[in-house]
């Protein structure tokens, strides 16, 4: 089963900053994903 390097706290952290008016493509580069994994974690977790 695949792991991720990411917890649950630091996913909804991501969003909330990507709320706040951070740029997804800035959240995406300093943290190491890409943006389509981004948007999978918004579809899985809500808006």
């Amino acid at each position: 089963m695949q792991t991720t390097r990411f917890t649950g706290e630091q996913i909804i952290g991501f969003s909330k900053q990507a709320e706040a008016g951070v740029s997804i493509q800035d959240i995406c580069c300093s943290e190491g994903f890409i943006q389509p994994i981004f948007y999978q974690w918004r579809s899985r977790l809500g808006s």
